[in-house]
């Protein structure tokens, strides 16, 4: 069966603090704890699947209790999770955000089994039956240097979505050139595209067309 898109990247249990402000230093109530399924493309693959797409996902959970629950997250809208590798003696991966009233949000990842997807978890057949492949950050360089590769052999008839993140884009334009060389649809927010480009917004988005990318979503907030 062809897919209409397959997601790659990080598999994290999200762990959320409201709070009417994140400090510098000092001492605060937390308002709120809400612990949700999340990854930047599992969240996208999700949503997706949800508006009635078909949708597979690549990546890897530890053999723990949150790992059978972001299985299970996926397959309750219908996505595969058969490529999906469960990694014994190592941790689902997690991220501590502290979110406040304005919206600001301070991430703290630990990656965990994501940190052990290799190229034994990969099946490129799969990859080629989706029309898409939607990519996201990794924190270990081994998971960068695979997915600059697996871009490049990836099949001509599927196309490439990228959100690189904060991770991904502190790697500096250079680094990311080989993949936005092959991107469909780059995804990135406008602090992202200052930071990646050194331009503002639309200077930054001519930046990355120059590169390749054939369309830039740039959120504000």
């Amino acid at each position: 069966m062809n897919l209409d898109v397959i997601g790659l990247g990080a598999l994290n249990m999200d762990n959320l603090y409201r709070v009417d402000r994140i400090l510098d230093d000092g001492e605060a109530v937390v308002n709120e704890v809400i612990s949700t399924p999340g990854g930047s493309a599992a969240n996208t693959i999700y949503g997706l699947a949800r508006l009635g797409l078909s949708a597979g996902f690549i990546g890897v959970v530890g053999n723990d209790a949150d790992g059978k629950l972001l299985i299970k997250d996926f397959q309750q809208v219908g996505v595969d999770t058969s490529h999906i590798k469960v990694k014994h003696r190592a941790q689902t991966g997690s991220v501590l955000c502290l979110s406040d009233r304005r919206g600001k949000r301070a991430l703290y990842v630990r990656p965990g089994a994501n940190n052990r997807l290799s190229w034994d978890d990969i099946d490129l057949a799969y990859l080629d039956r989706a029309r898409m492949l939607h990519v996201s950050s990794f924190v270990h360089d081994q998971q960068f240097r695979m997915t600059q590769e697996l871009v490049a052999r990836l099949g001509a008839a599927t196309s490439l979505s990228f959100s690189p993140g904060t991770l991904y884009v502190s790697r500096g334009l250079t680094a990311l050139i080989p993949i936005l060389a092959r991107t469909h649809i780059l995804f990135l927010n406008h602090r992202e595209i200052r930071q990646l480009t050194g331009e503002d917004v639309v200077a930054g988005t001519e930046v990355c067309l120059r590169q390749g990318c054939r369309t830039i979503v740039v959120t504000l907030g």
